[in-house]
C-alpha cells in the first residue's frame, strides 16, 4: 500500500485524470486492481457495495445509530444536544467507508468528492428535507489547507450543492485561527479546542443553512460551527456528514 500511496501522490501533481487511463490503478479501500467498468471513482464495485450504511434509527442531534426507534436522542445528546435542527450521516466510520475517507483526506483521492456527495444527496432525499438557502462546509485552517491542497469538507459541500442546486457559500462561515487537530485529542478536550474557532457572516441572517463535513465524532466541531451561524441570525442550521464515528 505504501507504493500505491506514493503513486497516488505523484498523480495528483501531474494530472491524475489523464494518467489513470494508461497507468495501473488500485482500489482506495482494498488495494486490489481497479477495473474501469466496475468502479465508483477510485473504489471497486465490491467495496462500494459493502459501505456500512446506517439503515436504522439515528440520534437527531449527532446521527449516532440507535438500537431502538422510540427515542430521538442518544444519551449524550439528551444532556447536551447540538444546536442543530437535525444531523444526518450516511454511514458508520468503519471498514470500507473509513478507508475511503482516509484516502480522500490524506492520499489525494479528492476525486471521491462527487461519489461521496451522491451518498449525502441520497441520505437527504430519504429524509425528505431539502429546504436550504445555502450550503457551507466546516472550514479548515489556511495553513493546513495549503499543505493538503484542499479542504475535503469543502469539496464535499461543493459537490453536494451542485447535486441539490443549492448555492454553496465559502465565506458564510470562516475559521478564526488554527487549532490542534480534533482527531489527535481525547474526547473531553475537543470542545475547548474548537470553542470560538469559527466566525459567521451577518449574511447568515434568516437563512436555512446546511453544514457539511466528512466525519462526526463527538459533534463538537459541528457545535462550534452552528453556534456562530445561529448567533448571526440563521433561521436554522442542519448538518450532514459522510460518516458517524462512535
Amino acid at each position: 500500500m505504501r507504493v500505491q500511496n506514493v503513486v497516488a501522490s505523484a498523480l495528483s501533481l501531474v494530472g491524475r485524470g489523464a494518467l489513470r487511463i494508461v497507468l495501473p490503478s488500485w482500489c482506495a479501500a482494498c488495494g486490489n486492481d481497479l477495473g474501469w467498468r466496475a468502479r465508483t471513482a477510485s473504489c471497486c464495485a465490491s467495496c462500494w457495495s459493502s459501505l456500512p450504511r446506517i439503515d436504522g434509527a439515528k440520534c437527531r442531534s449527532c446521527a449516532l445509530p440507535l438500537p431502538y426507534n422510540e427515542a430521538d436522542f442518544c444519551v449524550s445528546c439528551l444532556a447536551a444536544p447540538l444546536p442543530l435542527d437535525w444531523c444526518e450521516a450516511f454511514g458508520e466510520y468503519r471498514g470500507t467507508l473509513e478507508r475511503l475517507l482516509h484516502a480522500l483526506k490524506f492520499e489525494h483521492h479528492d476525486f471521491l468528492d462527487d461519489a461521496l456527495a451522491a451518498l449525502l444527496a441520497e441520505t437527504l432525499h430519504a429524509r425528505g428535507d431539502l429546504a436550504f438557502d445555502t450550503i457551507v462546509a466546516v472550514p479548515m485552517a489556511r495553513a493546513k489547507q495549503r499543505r493538503r491542497g484542499y479542504n475535503q469538507a469543502g469539496l464535499l459541500a461543493r459537490a453536494l450543492a451542485r447535486r441539490l442546486h443549492v448555492p454553496f457559500d465559502a465565506r458564510l462561515l470562516t475559521r478564526r485561527a488554527s487549532r490542534l487537530t480534533q482527531s489527535t485529542l481525547p474526547k473531553h478536550a475537543r470542545a475547548a479546542n474548537v470553542r470560538d474557532a469559527f466566525h459567521a457572516s451577518p449574511r447568515a441572517a434568516r437563512k436555512s443553512v446546511l453544514l457539511v463535513d466528512d466525519i462526526c465524532t463527538t459533534g463538537e466541531t459541528l457545535r462550534a460551527c452552528a453556534s456562530p451561524l445561529l448567533a448571526a441570525g440563521a433561521a436554522r442550521v442542519c448538518a450532514i456528514v459522510v460518516a458517524k464515528a462512535r
